[in-house]
């Protein structure tokens, strides 16, 4: 239904279906733990328990499989659940290849909890092909590729990076979430798994937790789903519910954080307090040929900065802004500032932070989707 479609017709028509008792037009909120089944073992479609399956939950997952390209989609109670699930198709000794600069929780899912049961990982900088190559072994079994990279902005090329893992016999998954499926389908380009936390772009309102997984691969997307309902971290309804309001604003609200993010970088760069600015959409950035390439429609609403001064400067400024919000999380339309070292990326040990550039003077930026010349306002009178 509706793939050939243009992405804002899939964001709002995807996966939905009138009400067919009412003939209400947005998805009812199927609050319910169990079906009545007309006789035992006979029952409608695959609706025998809610944790199984939930009719709001299947609109949504069918409506962002529609938006990442793919033919499966499984929702879950966080990002974090997702990549549980992803984890869970490996067996003790197996392998994981890892981006070096990646989201903190992610990290701490590897090196903290299934490290445990002998799933051992890697990481390496996936913006160089070769020491990506190398790090593989006989007994990798996933690569985990999260571009645009989470503090760091690096820009990995999914194409080249899948392409490596496919000889080797790896799974490949990539963390969608910085760049939401507006701007990236990493499906498209040669990954076998896509996960976003949905907490993020695809919420867009900062009043959701949730994750997805999206696959092509019947076998893969299979797995997944014996996971998801075995393991049970599933999405409720009503955040289901709220989630597909979400995408149907998906496309207009990402178009805007890019417009706004653009602006703002270009402003950060000519400040005299500001040592760094990273954007994938400055021509700058170390990556930007790469981002080019494989993005479209922009390069999204975050932004790394580096201020000169260190950590007694990047303090001054983020107790001094008023706009932007002082938070963790990011993707919402309101305007987010913090940092990495000290908020969320603390998880990731202090030697290991600076050698990725996570330094006490690096502030990220979440650039929401207020007017660009009241934030432009913010940031001027929080470094003056």
């Amino acid at each position: 239904m509706h793939h050939n479609k243009g992405f804002a017709t899939r964001a709002i028509h995807a996966g939905q279906r009138p009400d067919p008792t009412t003939g209400a037009i947005m998805t009812p909120v199927y609050q319910t733990s169990t079906y009545v089944q007309q006789s035992p073992g006979v029952i409608i479609e695959d609706y025998d328990y809610a944790r199984s399956a939930n009719p709001t939950r299947k609109a949504l997952e069918e409506n962002i499989a529609s938006l990442e390209g793919g033919r499966h989609g499984l929702m879950f109670a966080s990002g974090l659940a997702a990549l549980a699930a992803c984890v869970h198709l490996l067996q003790t000794g197996d392998h994981v290849v890892l981006c070096d600069d990646v989201y903190g929780g992610t990290f701490r899912t590897l090196d903290k909890v299934f490290k445990q049961f002998g799933i051992t990982y890697t990481r390496v900088d996936m913006t160089n092909l070769d020491a990506t190559d190398a790090a593989f072994t006989a007994k990798t079994k996933l690569c985990w590729i999260e571009t645009p990279t989470n503090p760091l902005l690096k820009i990995i090329d999914i194409e080249a990076v899948s392409r490596i893992a496919k000889a080797k016999g790896a799974i490949v998954g990539v963390d969608n979430t910085f760049a939401s499926p507006v701007l990236q389908n990493p499906l498209a380009l040669g990954a076998d798994i896509v996960l976003h936390s949905c907490t993020k772009y695809i919420g867009g309102h900062s009043d959701v937790i949730g994750g997805v997984l999206v696959a092509n691969d019947d076998d893969i997307a299979q797995r997944l789903k014996f996971t998801q309902n075995a393991v049970g971290a599933v999405m409720a309804p009503w955040d289901a519910f709220l989630l597909l309001r979400s995408t149907k604003t998906l496309q207009v609200r990402v178009q805007r954080h890019c417009e706004n993010a653009a602006k703002i970088a270009d402003f950060l760069a000519e400040q005299p307090q500001i040592e760094r600015v990273i954007y994938p959409g400055r021509t700058d950035h170390p990556q930007h040929a790469i981002a080019k390439k494989q993005m479209r429609g922009g390069y999204g609403g975050m932004i790394t900065a580096t201020l000169k001064g260190g950590l007694p400067a990047a303090r001054t400024f983020l107790e001094r802004v008023k706009l932007f919000s002082l938070a963790e999380s990011l993707g919402g339309v309101e305007s987010l500032i913090e940092h990495p070292a000290i908020m969320t990326h603390a998880s990731i040990d202090k030697p290991l932070r600076e050698a990725l550039g996570i330094t006490d003077g690096l502030v990220r930026f979440s650039v929401g989707i207020e007017d660009v010349n009241d934030l432009i306002e913010d940031v001027r009178e929080a470094l003056a």
